[in-house]
């Protein structure tokens, strides 16, 4: 059985950010790809009603998705600190621990949405048919809620270890899964909508076992933890998770914003504001994927009292974002014309894609700036400071903006005002990551805010 070891503390930083956010982007693609996968099949039975059920499903499962995310940077962040450290039997009772308190909130969380699941449809806009069908698939899918926690929990330790690769095929298993079932279910037994909601529950039990497997063959396995153990990594889990729960539900919260001030320039305006946030995960799925990648990174050196190398991650990470994004966006603007031909835009449409492929697309640099930030604080301890900057350029950062730049340019001037809130809160991020970096120079082997639990905890496992 193969020693933990925190494989980070050696060799190029630039090297391991540039494999970890290609191998997380393509795994991170691959969820996508489940959620439009079932898309796709679902339109094929030409009903209008299945597919806007699909669409306000997805508006829930994306809330309950984001319990998982901050459940599983919570356990990346604990992982890592702990192999820096040199610790692997911390690790893997910090890991262990997460995993059952994920299972164990995720199946309080799911049964809380499962009961309310018609009057949370209903909130968001769906009604007659189209609420029936949409409370169906979600009776489905929901209960399988712990089951994806477990997955996304498994990739984080397998990040972590540095096993990005693992990690990575977890989620393609998943998706191919999917893709097989989809047909199947949907066409060939008849099933329609249960048969979607059917093949991604099989997906998310593909992604837990494929995740979990790898755990114990090539990283020493998991503790068994008792109720002392468990209690003494709760505060730590829930100090981290918490607030990454919360940073991701700000995302949506800008995004209704910038839709509801599109929609007063007319239905082209918002067909072209939904090409361009159709189009943004799949050309910078990279970069999305990068705080997820890095953490680990900064995490294991930190754990180690290694500044220097904290220091070098961060910059590395900045200079793989810009390197990227300059790649990206000739690549875009190369591509202009055929992806107008694709979406066959005409009028303010085609000028929201061509702002989209050209200097626009430059500007998502500073959102992975925010990105690297989020990593930073994450894994350094202070994860607030990651939520006050996401909900700070959702809020305070797009809506003054968007309405400013909707009246003086109109359309255009919405995602230009939209992307002009991302550089101020980035310039704001990075200054606080310097400061943070800053006051955490010249300790070898830093005190972190959870180290008094880690100590408790590699007690208790020895005793056992």
């Amino acid at each position: 059985m193969a020693e933990a070891r925190a494989v980070f503390l050696e060799g190029s930083l630039f090297r391991h950010i540039t494999v970890m956010a290609l191998t997380s982007s393509v795994g991170l693609m691959a969820v996508f790809a489940v959620d439009f996968i079932d898309m796709v099949f679902i339109a094929m039975l030409g009903n209008a009603e299945l597919a806007a059920a699909v669409g306000y499903a997805g508006a829930i499962l994306f809330f309950t998705t984001s319990f998982g995310i901050g459940m599983a940077i919570a356990a990346g962040a604990l992982v890592a600190r702990a192999l820096g450290q040199g610790n692997a039997d911390l690790a893997r009772a910090q890991a262990a621990a997460a995993l059952v308190w994920g299972v164990i909130f995720g199946a309080i969380f799911a049964a809380a949405v499962w009961l309310n699941l018609e009057a949370l449809a209903a909130l968001i806009g769906a009604s007659g048919e189209t609420l029936d069908l949409a409370v169906l698939y979600l009776r489905i899918i929901v209960p399988s809620l712990p089951f994806l926690i477990v997955g996304m929990v498994g990739g984080a330790i397998l990040r972590a270890h540095g096993d990005a690769r693992r990690a990575m095929m977890a989620t393609i298993w998943g998706a191919l899964v999917n893709a097989v079932l989809d047909p199947i279910l949907i066409f060939g037994l008849g099933l329609d909508l249960t048969g979607a909601a059917l093949a991604s529950v099989a997906a998310r039990l593909v992604i837990a076992g494929t995740a979990l497997i790898p755990i114990f063959r090539h990283h020493g396995g998991l503790v068994r933890p008792g109720i002392p153990e468990l209690s003494v990594a709760l505060m730590p889990i829930v100090t981290i998770a918490a607030p990454a729960i919360l940073t991701q539900l700000a995302t949506p919260l800008g995004q209704a914003v910038v839709t509801r001030a599109m929609a007063s320039f007319g239905e082209a305006a918002v067909a072209g504001m939904a090409i361009v946030s159709r189009m943004t995960p799949v050309a910078f799925g990279v970069i999305f994927a990068l705080s997820g990648a890095i953490g680990p990174v900064i995490g294991q050196n930190f754990g180690a009292g290694r500044m220097d190398r904290v220091r070098q991650a961060w910059r590395d990470g900045l200079l793989f974002c810009g390197i990227f994004t300059l790649a990206m966006t000739a690549i875009l603007f190369a591509l202009r014309g055929p992806i107008i031909a694709l979406f066959d835009a005409e009028g303010v449409t085609r000028d929201l894609i061509v702002l989209f492929c050209g200097p626009l697309a430059l500007a998502f640099f500073f959102n992975g700036v925010i990105f690297v930030a989020n990593a930073a604080f994450n894994n350094m301890g202070h994860p607030f400071r990651s939520t006050w900057i996401n909900w700070g350029r959702h809020t305070l950062g797009t809506v003054p903006f968007v309405l400013a730049g909707g009246a003086m340019f109109g359309a255009a001037g919405v995602l230009i005002g939209q992307a002009l809130g991302g550089v101020i809160f980035a310039a704001m991020a990075g200054a606080m990551v310097r400061r943070m970096m800053d006051g955490e120079a010249g300790t070898p082997a830093p005190e972190g805010p959870f180290d008094r639990q880690a100590r408790l905890m590699s007690l208790m496992h020895r005793r056992r």
